[in-house]
């Protein structure tokens, strides 16, 4: 599997197309030096001729996935330039302005996270890199040709939980023994609720929310289609969530009334139950 559940997809094009292969070996961590989420990343990168790398992770543990783990990010320098055609894994992560900052807990867990996954599905071995292409988990600091202007990244605070707290989470996570969990309720979401706060939420006071519970599931469907921030994932269908409804809309085949008009951003039956069908809710009327 290249892409990662835990992410919401963002692919970058052409560099996903164009852009040779690898076989991933390592998992490099990086900081932005930027205060942003993965959706403010994405529309960076998109828009520039930046290195991009694979991941990018937000101060709330939100991640987005911007290219295949199969493919080169640019990131990385000669880690992604090797003649046996491995590679790494890069993770930018958002940062204060000066990569001062050491990472918030919810990013710390994530980090751990998708190394357990890195390592279970994508092979990546449990050691931290002795050489720059040794298999195994780093930093971009970690060694210097990962780097070739040179980099303290992804800073002091940061290299110090990557050893004291990160790659060892990710070394005891991994090895626990395999559960198997329960399976998932399936959620089922009223088109009248839905309506309905659409109609009241905007008009509540900050964080007002009718059919919290109904909201809730519909938001993060917005958020794992890449369509809303996490930020805004509070049970409140307003104005934040409009124009993400909408643009779901278009991408079911809707538009405007009028030629050349947006979707008007309110759920119909069918809208609804293609996101619930996509991201695991059902709809009643």
């Amino acid at each position: 599997m290249t892409w990662y559940k835990g992410a919401v997809r963002l692919e970058l094009q052409p560099e996903s197309a164009q852009q040779p292969t690898i076989k991933p070996t390592q998992l490099i961590v990086h900081s932005i030096v930027a205060p942003w989420d993965e959706h403010r990343l994405y529309a960076y990168w998109k828009n520039s001729t930046s290195l991009e790398s694979h991941f990018g992770l937000d101060f709330d543990g939100s991640l987005g996935q911007y290219l295949s783990t199969t493919t080169r990010a640019d990131a990385n320098a000669s880690a992604n330039r090797r003649s046996d055609g491995t590679g790494a894994i890069s993770v930018e992560t958002a940062s204060n302005t000066s990569a001062s900052d050491p990472w918030t807990d919810e990013q710390v867990a994530e980090l751990i996270d998708l190394g357990v996954w890195a390592h279970q599905d994508r092979g990546i071995p449990l050691r931290i890199c002795k050489t720059a292409s040794d298999p195994g988990f780093g930093y971009h600091s970690l060694h210097a040709s990962w780097s070739t202007g040179g980099t303290a990244c992804p800073g002091a605070k940061r290299i110090k939980q990557f050893r004291d707290v990160v790659f060892p989470g990710i070394v005891a996570k991994a090895q626990k023994p395999a559960t198997t969990p329960p399976a998932p309720t399936r959620k089922v979401v009223s088109l009248a609720h839905v309506l309905a706060a659409q109609h009241r939420d905007p008009g509540l006071p900050q964080g007002g929310a009718t059919h919290k519970a109904e909201g809730l599931v519909v938001e993060d469907a917005l958020y794992r289609a890449g369509l809303l921030a996490k930020r805004w994932v509070d049970g409140s269908l307003g104005t934040k969530t409009r124009p993400a409804v909408s643009e779901w809309q278009e991408r079911c085949g809707f538009r405007g009334r009028q030629l050349g008009q947006p979707a008007d951003g309110y759920f119909g039956k069918t809208s609804l139950t293609l996101l619930g069908q996509r991201y695991g809710f059902d709809v009643k009327e």
